[in-house]
């Protein structure tokens, strides 16, 4: 069977955005800041939003805002003036309705708002790949660097801290890293679902792994099948490609769920 080219350039960019999340999804999950992910992913809408007021691309215009909600968050953090949680659901809800506000207010302007909130993977092009190509170099290198920093990290902050890891900076570079991946990815899956593509297949790959090694592999092959089996589905069932991607990492996380986890 030969693809059309569109369902090439979208399976490329799906499986691309897969291997992008996999490695930040492993340590969102380990650390547990799924919220965190999300946050930066309603915080996508305020910078769609500003980008049309500016007139400057969108994947900046997110970009930017990404960086300004994360820094914001980190000096907040350091303030302590409120728990980490509650920080995260202002800075969340109140971006994506302010944005949803600033959008509304440009109505002069055609915006495919539901293909920005649910993904639009086949209007995917040559720039689009070319973003990812270039955060995976940088990711590739960032977890060469930190890898099994970032690990104990993981396990025991102080500990960390103590054997010389620079906590604070390394926890910054991360979450810089993730909001460029939310900015790059989120037209394959949407706003409100990016962080499904970050979570799933690493809650998965948990069930499978016994090391994190282990169960960084799997995070990679689960998140590729779930791509591929959602293009299917989208090809032949004629449904939108974003949520039959999260569908089937759902699914496939519901079948493991049943299977016994190793020990």
């Amino acid at each position: 069977m030969t693809l059309d080219p569109f369902m090439l350039y979208a399976l490329s960019a799906g499986l691309l955005a897969a291997w992008l999340a996999a490695p930040l999804g492993v340590f969102v999950v380990w650390q547990r800041q799924a919220y965190f992910g999300e946050t930066l992913a309603h915080s996508a809408l305020l910078g769609i939003g500003l980008g049309l007021i500016l007139q400057i691309h969108l994947t900046l215009a997110i970009l930017i805002t990404s960086f300004i909600i994360v820094i914001s968050l980190h000096q907040l953090r350091q303030s302590a003036l409120l728990a980490t949680d509650t920080l995260l659901g202002i800075l969340a809800h109140g971006s994506l309705a302010l944005g949803l506000v600033v959008i509304s207010l440009q109505g002069n302007i055609q915006l495919d708002i539901m293909g920005y909130l649910f993904g639009d993977i086949l209007s995917v092009h040559h720039e689009d790949l070319y973003w990812m190509l270039g955060l995976g170099m940088l990711l590739l290198v960032f977890f060469y660097r930190n890898w099994h920093d970032l690990l104990n990290l993981t396990l025991n902050t102080e500990l960390a801290q103590v054997e010389g890891v620079k906590v604070k900076a390394l926890q910054l570079q991360m979450t810089l890293l993730l909001a460029l991946v939310i900015a790059v990815a989120m037209k394959i899956v949407g706003i409100l679902l990016i962080t499904s593509l970050l979570i799933l297949p690493a809650a998965t790959a948990r069930r499978l792994a016994k090391t994190p090694e282990q169960m960084l592999g799997y995070t990679f092959l689960t998140a590729s099948f779930s791509v591929v089996t959602g293009l299917i589905l989208s090809y032949y069932l004629d449904l939108p490609s974003g949520p039959a991607i999260v569908v089937s990492a759902t699914g496939l996380f519901l079948l493991l769920l049943l299977k016994p986890k190793k020990t």
